[in-house]
């Protein structure tokens, strides 16, 4: 029984990491989503559920790393390894534009990649400059902890130095990717050569610090333990406290998605079921109790399951996500247009609202 557990949740209390355990462990899912729910709905009073209109840019697969949940990475000197030509990744800038309007920063890009060594932070800096000129309607949510650290290093900057340039050339908020699950022996086991645990957070910090935002990230059903996913969400948690302490830059999200093995290193792992998403999704609202917005992940998860979870805590549909090739690399292909998206949360019982990356209402399309 977890009666003393929705006691103290019901009375606002924070949740210890023995609560999480036993929450992960608890053999009644919908009795996890119901609290989860009662969170949410304590959060987010109205029956709204938000989306944002974006698209995923992956401008180069060239990557060094050979992570091996990885499919999407090509190796330098590969015959299929590319970087996008400028005029190509304006010509996908366009396209989402059509979609999206042209009410400032409303339109979310997400540019992501492999750690190419021919990119160094000039590259960075002139890509997002032109675009923050030419497209005022966008807003570049983009880079990973990995490209930050990799191409602060190769460019002979300090990370802090580079986040400094990256938002002064454009970029406004960094995604969560590459958190993968917060634990080095998981991190060690399947992306020895990124970045640990520590580093992760403390980029993560230090944008913050300099008064950008971000988000959060778990991409679980891999190696890790229960006990890892824990130690994941705990130490999220942690470091929202503290920067909402001490600087303008907090998460402003979290996500989580379960590993896709197919052409990946790690072919024979069985892919987690809805069940275990539906569980850890209830779980992170209940013990992230400092973030206001959970996402789901109907880029992995699919349609039906992205909807049952909005009784499980969710209260984000996510991004429309126009073009996705790393997830789909691994064999994944959910992408959804908006009138589909708005389809789906109506039909749960709920209002769509469209939203920008902070989280502000768009009145516009």
């Amino acid at each position: 029984m977890i009666t003393d557990i929705a006691e103290k949740i019901g009375a606002g209390e924070r949740l210890t990491y023995d609560d999480g355990l036993r929450l992960f462990y608890h053999p009644n899912v919908t009795e996890l989503g119901m609290l989860a729910d009662h969170v949410r709905m304590q959060k987010h009073p109205e029956p709204v559920i938000t989306y944002n209109i974006g698209r995923n840019i992956n401008y180069t697969n060239i990557c060094w790393v050979r992570c091996k949940f990885c499919a999407f990475y090509r190796p330098p000197g590969d015959q299929e390894g590319y970087t996008l030509p400028e005029e190509e990744i304006f010509r996908k800038v366009e396209d989402l534009i059509d979609v999206g309007g042209n009410e400032p920063e409303s339109c979310e890009i997400l540019m992501q990649g492999g750690l190419n060594p021919k990119l160094k932070i000039e590259y960075y800096e002139h890509l997002f400059s032109e675009i923050t000129h030419r497209y005022p309607a966008t807003y570049l949510h983009s880079l990973s902890v990995a490209e930050i650290v990799y191409l602060a290093h190769i460019s002979k900057i300090s990370v802090e130095e580079a986040l400094i340039r990256l938002r002064d050339a454009g970029l406004k908020s960094l995604p969560g990717a590459g958190a993968e699950v917060l634990a080095d022996e998981v991190r060690d086991a399947i992306a020895s050569r990124k970045e640990s645990t520590q580093e992760w957070l403390d980029v993560h910090r230090l944008a913050h610090r300099i008064g950008m935002k971000s988000t959060a990230t778990m991409m679980f059903g891999s190696v890790e333990t229960i006990e890892h996913r824990l130690q994941h969400l705990v130490r999220v948690r942690e470091l929202q406290d503290e920067s909402l302490d001490v600087s303008d830059g907090y998460f402003t999200a979290f996500i989580s998605w379960s590993f896709q093995p197919e052409g990946t290193e790690l072919p024979d792992m069985r892919k987690a079921t809805g069940y275990d998403y539906l569980r850890t999704t209830a779980v992170a609202r209940l013990m992230l109790d400092n973030i206001e917005n959970i996402q789901a992940s109907y880029v992995t998860q699919g349609p039906k399951i992205a909807q049952i979870a909005l009784r499980y805590g969710i209260n984000d549909f996510g991004s429309t996500m126009m073009e996705e090739n790393v997830i789909s690399a691994g064999g994944v292909s959910f992408v959804m247009p908006t009138d589909e998206i708005e389809r789906l949360i109506e039909d749960a019982g709920f209002s769509a609202q469209r939203r920008n990356t902070r989280y502000e209402t768009v009145l516009s399309h």
